[in-house]
């Protein structure tokens, strides 16, 4: 089921000037340029890691409470469980007390458990439950592990350098440190 994206992060993991100082642009005349390719490439490494660099708030759409009482959580690091409810049938909505789940914010993906058996069950065969979570290494740029800033830095500097666009059948190929320098960091699927 789907997770949205409610809240997105208040500031880039790479700063503007950081950016700057790395390309060695000293003019800003490509500011709006680079800042872009700052956003997109944070975009693009928290959709190869699976992981929200700068603290955002997300929804959790389900179903159903799983039968395991396990619910596991993307995008990671998981900082808190922030709301959770179940439609009834009519439409209604019915909030469910976040102190009754217990979280293991260490694994990847996280996980949300009930510590006093299943939340009551939703009235809609769809989409019958949202969960709100915080996730993220912070507030700052400076709390997000170095590599994956290296690696933002890296992809701005590659498309920074090479704006041309693929000619069709061709495949636009990143560089080697950024796929090296994310890879311990990514979540895969099972």
């Amino acid at each position: 089921m789907p997770s949205i994206l409610l809240t997105g992060p208040a500031v880039e993991p790479v700063t503007l000037a950081e950016a700057k100082l790395y390309l060695r642009v000293e003019n800003d005349d490509d500011d709006d340029l680079i800042g872009a390719l700052i956003a997109g490439s944070r975009i693009h490494v928290e959709a190869q890691t699976r992981r929200a660099l700068i603290t955002q708030s997300w929804r959790l759409v389900r179903d159903a409470w799983p039968a395991s009482g396990r619910i596991a959580i993307l995008p990671v690091p998981l900082a808190s469980v922030t709301a959770a409810r179940i439609y009834h049938a009519d439409g209604t909505t019915q909030s469910i007390d976040t102190s009754g789940f217990v979280l293991d914010k260490a694994s990847a993906p996280a996980l949300i458990a009930f510590a006093n058996g299943a939340p009551p069950a939703p009235g809609l065969p769809l989409a019958g439950i949202e969960i709100d979570i915080t996730v993220g290494y912070g507030a700052a740029g400076a709390n997000v592990p170095e590599a994956l800033r290296q690696a933002i830095r890296l992809l701005v500097a590659h498309w920074y350098e090479n704006r041309a666009i693929a000619a069709i059948g061709q495949l636009a190929v990143l560089p080697a440190t950024v796929a090296a320098l994310i890879a311990p960091y990514r979540v895969l699927s099972l």
